[in-house]
């Protein structure tokens, strides 16, 4: 069936008035991405009772570790959505989108819960409301595993941007709740992005008996600027959180403190700054990213944790498929915060390096459909403890943030795509 008449007769459902869906170019999109993986890691041996001496927090004290092969069935970013324009006059279009999570292999999904916005576009660029990517997210392409459309457990996004950590919990380069955002037009080139965003998330400041409470949303800011001509392609990237993991816990004041002293410390501020560049030689693209990230320390001796990582990949054509290679290393953990502090799977002090690796091949079938195989692994050193970026690897109820440091998740994949 025609897509345009599949989305008119949904909105007709929705009650939306058929005469306005017809003044208007909307279509119906999506894709399925589903694929079967064997997958492991070290994580604590929950059937045998732990020495006195194991820390868990810090992995230390002779614990027992055990590392089960898992199988599973995985959605990857699948989606559903319809997205329209109307012109208005003079240049100008409408526009906008509503995009759903779907999960074929264990039902359910989320209503907009994808990029779903409403703007305005020109020759001046296009502006939105909605809540979107940051503009951080556009570096990973760059360098990513575009070929493999850059999901899965496969994602190059594990120690970039801090993977499995999401915006709700302090990442960087997450969907954002109530954003403005504008993009600008391609300039010989150059094209620049900046949003703002109240991720709708917010942290409470409780105060004493003696102090009226407050709240205030969480603050994100992201901008990035790119450059895309001929075989180059280059960009760089900042976001901002406020607030987004909270403030700081501080030493509650006694009973007779004065009136205003809070029992709370001042807002949580992190940052991310990213660039990556790559090059299109006649067989091969060569891709590489360099980060920076920057966490306060929610906890009572406060200071922050500071880290860099790079990575580097390799994309070229194998027959009529795509072969393509990565390696990525995020460097030990400094910053002022105390040693074994802990944001995600950063973990301040030695031993916090992590490398991940990987090598994929993408078959298209036909240009809707298309399959991969990939293999990825992470290398915790001892008091690392990073995960894949999508369908992290947690094996058990009691492990579900991936709380192991040293742990080396891994895994074997072979997906199917279908777009439509």
């Amino acid at each position: 069936m025609n897509k345009k008449l599949v989305a008119l007769a949904v909105a007709g459902v929705l009650g939306a008035p058929l005469a306005q869906a017809q003044t208007a170019n909307v279509t119906l999109y999506g894709r399925v991405n589903l694929d079967v993986e064997f997958v492991n890691g070290k994580i604590y041996n929950n059937n045998v009772t732990q020495p006195a001496t194991c820390n868990k927090t810090l992995n230390q004290g002779n614990c027992i570790t055990t590392n089960p092969t898992v199988f599973r069935e995985s959605t990857n970013s699948s989606r559903f959505g319809l997205r329209g324009t109307e012109s208005l006059g003079g240049g100008l279009n409408a526009i906008f989108q509503i995009e759903s999570s779907v999960n074929p292999a264990q039902s359910g999904g989320t209503l907009a819960g994808r990029e779903s916005y409403v703007g305005l576009q020109g020759g001046w660029g296009t502006f939105k409301l909605g809540r979107f990517l940051t503009p951080y997210d556009d570096i990973h392409p760059i360098f990513g595993n575009v070929p493999t459309l850059t999901t899965s457990i496969l994602s190059t996004a594990s120690l970039w941007a801090q993977g499995f950590l999401s915006t709700n919990t302090g990442g960087f380069d997450d969907r954002v709740a109530s954003s403005v955002r504008y993009d600008s037009p391609n300039l010989s080139g150059f094209n620049f992005e900046i949003q703002y965003g109240q991720q709708g998330t917010n942290y409470a400041d409780p105060g004493t008996t003696i102090k009226t409470p407050t709240v205030n949303n969480a603050k994100i800011i992201s901008a990035a600027a790119f450059y895309n001509n001929g075989p180059i392609s280059l960009g760089v990237a900042y976001t901002g959180n406020n607030g987004v993991r909270g403030r700081q816990t501080v030493v509650a004041p006694p009973a007779t403190a004065p009136v205003g002293t809070s029992n709370t410390g001042g807002t949580l501020k992190d940052y991310a700054f990213s660039v990556a560049g790559a090059y299109s030689f006649s067989v091969v693209r060569v891709g590489a990213v360099y980060e920076m990230l920057k966490y306060d320390n929610g906890g009572i001796l406060g200071g922050d944790l500071k880290r860099n990582m790079w990575g580097a990949s390799l994309t070229g054509n194998l027959g009529p498929g795509q072969l393509y290679g990565y390696y990525g290393q995020a460097n030990n953990v400094t910053g002022s915060a105390p040693d074994y502090a802990r944001v995600g799977g950063m973990v301040k002090g030695p031993n916090s390096r992590a490398t991940q690796y990987e090598v994929s091949y993408t078959y298209p079938f036909s240009k809707r459909t298309l399959t991969y195989v990939g293999y990825n692994r992470i290398n915790n050193r001892d008091n690392a403890a990073y995960n894949f970026n999508i369908n992290p690897y947690n094996p058990t109820a009691n492990d579900a943030s991936y709380n192991t440091p040293g742990g080396k998740p891994g895994g074997l994949v072979f997906g199917l795509v279908h777009f439509f």
